[in-house]
This record gives C-alpha cells, sequence and structure tokens, in this order.
C-alpha cells in the first residue's frame, strides 16, 4: 500500500450501496456496534480479522470513516501487531521451523520443497486455490524432532522433502 492510498479514505463502499455484499455487511456491521466507543480500534480490527480472516483494505477504510481516523494510523497498528495479516489466510496454515535445530538437520530444504509444491512464493504466500498457507517461524520448541512442521496443530518431526506430498495429501 503506499503513503498516498494510506491517506487517503475516500471511496468506500459500506453503507453507500443498497446491496452489500456479505464480507462488506459484516464490517459495516462491527464498526457500527463500536461507534463512539472509546478505544475501539483493537477490538474493531480482532473482530474484522475473526469474520473474515484478514483485514481487507475496505475494511480499514471503514474503520477510518467510522473512527475518523488516519488509514495510515489503521494500517501502523494492524501491520504492528503479528495477529493480524492484510492477506487472506489458507483454509490449513503450515509452519516451518527455521530455527537453529531444524535448520542444520535440513528445515531450509523442507521449506523450499512445500514452495515447490503448492506453487507459492515464500511465507506468508497462499496457494491459489486458498487451501494452505506457508509461514517460515522461528523455534516450535520440538528441536528434538528437528525438523519440524505444523499444519494447523499437527506436529510432524523428522520430515525429510520427499514426505512432503504425502503428508499434504492428508489436507487435501
Amino acid at each position: 500500500m503506499s503513503q498516498a492510498e494510506l491517506k487517503t479514505n475516500e471511496g468506500c463502499c459500506c453503507g453507500q450501496d443498497k446491496e452489500m455484499s456479505p464480507e462488506v455487511k459484516k464490517v459495516y456491521d462491527i464498526v457500527q456496534t463500536h461507534k463512539g466507543q472509546k478505544g475501539a480500534l483493537m477490538p474493531i480490527l480482532n473482530e474484522i480479522q475473526d469474520a473474515l480472516g484478514y483485514l481487507p483494505r475496505f475494511a480499514m477504510e471503514e474503520v477510518s470513516k467510522t473512527l475518523d481516523m488516519p488509514l495510515a494510523e489503521i494500517y501502523g497498528v494492524a501491520t504492528f501487531y503479528s495477529r493480524f495479516t492484510l492477506k487472506p489466510r489458507g483454509e490449513h496454515t503450515i509452519s516451518v521451523c527455521l530455527g537453529t535445530a531444524c535448520y542444520v538437520k535440513g528445515s531450509k530444504d523442507v521449506f523450499d520443497k512445500l514452495v515447490e509444491e503448492l506453487k507459492v512464493k515464500g511465507s506468508g504466500d497462499t496457494t491459489e486455490d486458498g487451501k494452505f498457507t506457508l509461514d517460515a517461524t522461528r523455534c516450535l520448541g520440538c528441536c528434538g524432532l528437528a525438523p519440524v512442521i505444523t499444519i494447523d496443530e499437527d506436529v510432524y518431526g523428522k520430515v525429510v522433502p520427499n514426505e512432503i506430498s504425502n503428508i499434504l495429501k492428508k489436507y487435501q
């Protein structure tokens, strides 16, 4: 998002059209619920994140308009906290530990194989079909199982690149 885009909050679609998409309606309802409340920004962003899975630009524009707050300030909060994401996430999140123990045991090769299999560019990217989001992480606390990946809440230890296809099949 460019600085010029961040400075404007014009052109928001929320509340202007009689026919709102379900996503727009959710955002509008969330923002209206908190309108006029002191310190409403974090609760609003949390609720939008929970409802949509990410914070789309139109949502931040509606928050900006309703709270009379600069879009740049909202963007700053949204990008500061790791809980928030500005891009849609996949149905399943794959985390690859790139901490020292895992890295030494070959987690970079596992990560590269996942990039190839999922046809994504790298960490933080989501597959075209919206099935998977790939994240590079630091220590997952399973150093004895290095290299480790997690898919949602499932932990896979001592992973080697040639196992990736079979692991992914469980989530298709």
